[in-house]
């Protein structure tokens, strides 16, 4: 129940450009870009309501796909600054899974449970070989913790002074 949940960028921009004409969406791609690469949640919330300023009038559609789903894409501001660029897009993971889901459509009917998951595990294991390594892996043991993070940056609890 606690489990933070992360939208997607990458394929949130596809779904909010969709709903526009061509001649719209690098200048909105653009405005995008300035919400999820703020440097804060407050700066990228203000990016959103310029967002709505901008394109509310015109392209309704577009603004409510955003504001939707506006928690889910900013929760990752409630991680350290180094893990963003890998909770911002589940693109690595989904890339694996295709080559995966590829070749196990190909050879539908010739598998067996157990050569299927031999194919599976050696595909992922061929994957791996050009996985990039998990920025700000040092602060993973804070994470699994249950540190806690504002804008990137972990929050320090202030000790209570008590006057006896």
């Amino acid at each position: 129940p606690g489990t933070h949940h992360q939208r997607c960028w990458l394929h949130k921009t596809a779904n909010v450009l969709n709903k526009v004409p061509k001649s719209v969406q690098p200048g909105m791609k653009t405005a995008l870009r300035e919400i999820y690469l703020a440097p804060t949640r407050a700066q990228a919330e203000v990016a959103v309501d310029l967002f709505e300023d901008a394109y509310v009038a015109r392209y309704p559609k577009a603004v409510e796909c955003v504001r939707k789903d506006q928690r889910a894409l900013l929760a990752f501001f409630d991680w350290p600054a180094e893990h963003w660029i890998h909770l911002r897009t589940t693109n690595p993971i989904e890339s694996v899974f295709a080559t995966v889901r590829h070749r196990t459509v190909r050879t539908k009917g010739s598998l067996s449970p157990t050569t299927a998951r031999l194919m599976v595990f050696k595909l992922v294991m061929a994957a791996a070989k050009s996985w990039r390594r998990l920025m700000g892996e040092n602060q993973l043991p804070k994470v699994v913790a249950g540190v806690r993070f504002k804008d990137g940056t972990e929050v320090i609890p202030m000790p209570t002074n008590s006057a006896a």
